[in-house]
């Protein structure tokens, strides 16, 4: 057995789970100039990173998020530069289509509200306007609302291109190594795996589903659980839609690929079993996600089904994420429960993280997903540490 010298088992920061936000992170801190660990208790890209419907969107963000998504974007569109690699981004409008008038007025208040708020990124098409951009839309749908410079990349292609290139720049990625215990110790954290000790001036939680338990061991609380997001993906079929379709009414993600076949989902639901890394399809409720997408494109009709999946994610009770420092610990962060959204947000989620814990500060309005939005009990939380 080879000895791991001390000096590789320390670092200035250690980042617990190699998702796209923890390989994002651990690249821009370590292009700070921070040395920088990555652990990850399975292989980068495995769980929601690597099996996530590849939308980078803009459109439909909760108003906290917004921010965070147009910086993101800002990096999306060079990410090349940044990872050595297109990630397969290709820019297309996001669309999110109205059935009935009703949801139309929704989205027109939607669109008023974002303008109030000085953000112009999500405008109105009309059922004409619509058609052009999806002319195989069924004849009921009467609108839609658009982000039209949005687009999608490729999951395990973008999570492995920050991977890599997080390693090019001086990265330690430790792939199936799960953290069995974080815990302070003077002045440095303190991550325990396999009968190995790390020590690190900061930590940060990227564990995702996992998340919860990690920030438990640090001292706080969230109440993430873990959620099952359902893919479909068909056979090829003739190119018929450019964009990336949501509906306004039910769960719908709905693109149709270079190669030609259609990557369908939503967040229908599977059952997730964490603690085995497994999940369970529900028939019955990925039959609901085949349905919504032959009643917005009924060239799907006839469309077969070829694989279908469902991955692990966190998600939180307010459906965003918990993002910026621990509640009751010094040195410790947190980036987790982004609730099968967090995709688009990963290059500028990494980006402010190695911000805030290279330099103790950010610009970013970051406020709203502290985890102390959350009742917090340290003394429960240390009591169960000790």
């Amino acid at each position: 057995m080879v000895a791991t010298s001390t000096r590789q088992m320390t670092a200035d920061l250690l980042v617990i789970g190699g998702g796209i936000h923890g390989c994002s992170a651990a690249l821009h801190a370590a292009l700070r100039g921070l040395r920088v660990i990555v652990f990850e208790k399975d292989t980068v890209a495995r769980h929601a990173s690597g099996v996530n419907a590849g939308g980078v969107r803009k459109l439909g963000r909760h108003i906290a998020e917004i921010p965070l998504s147009l910086h993101s974007m800002s990096i999306w569109r060079h990410i090349a530069d940044l990872v050595d690699d297109d990630c397969g981004f290709q820019p297309a409008p996001q669309i999110k289509v109205a059935e009935t008038e009703a949801e139309l007025e929704t989205l027109r208040r939607r669109v008023a509200e974002l303008n109030g708020l000085g953000y112009t990124h999500e405008r109105i098409l009309d059922r004409q306007t619509m058609r052009e951009h999806l002319p195989g839309v069924a004849e009921h749908c009467v609108g839609a609302i658009a982000s039209l410079d949005d687009g999608f990349a490729q999951p395990y292609q973008t999570t492995f291109a920050f991977q890599r290139k997080a390693q090019k720049t001086g990265v330690r990625v430790l792939e199936n190594t799960p953290v069995e215990r974080v815990f302070k110790s003077g002045k440095d954290w303190k991550v325990s795996t396999g009968g190995q000790e790390f020590t690190g001036r900061f930590v940060l939680n990227c564990a995702g589903a996992w998340g919860g338990e990690i920030a438990r061991q640090i001292g706080d609380h969230a109440p993430v659980r873990a959620y099952a997001p359902m893919m479909i993906v068909t056979e090829r079929l003739r190119p018929f839609c450019t964009a990336v379709v949501g509906a306004t009414g039910r769960p719908l993600s709905f693109k149709q690929m270079p190669n030609g076949t259609v990557v369908i989902g939503g967040g229908r639901p599977g059952v997730p079993e964490p603690a085995s890394n497994r999940t369970h399809m529900q028939m019955a409720e990925l039959r609901h996600s085949a349905q919504t997408a032959m009643d917005i494109f009924p060239v799907m009709r006839a469309a077969q089904i070829v694989r279908s999946w469902a991955g692990i994610e966190g998600l939180m009770p307010d459906g965003i994420p918990i993002i910026g420092p621990a509640a009751h610990a010094q040195g410790a962060f947190h980036a987790f429960g982004f609730s099968a959204h967090g995709f688009q947000l990963g290059p500028g989620v990494g980006d402010v993280m190695a911000e805030l814990i290279a330099t103790g500060r950010t610009q970013a309005p970051i406020t709203p997903f502290s985890i102390e939005r959350f009742p917090q009990n340290p003394t429960r939380a240390h009591k169960e540490l000790s």
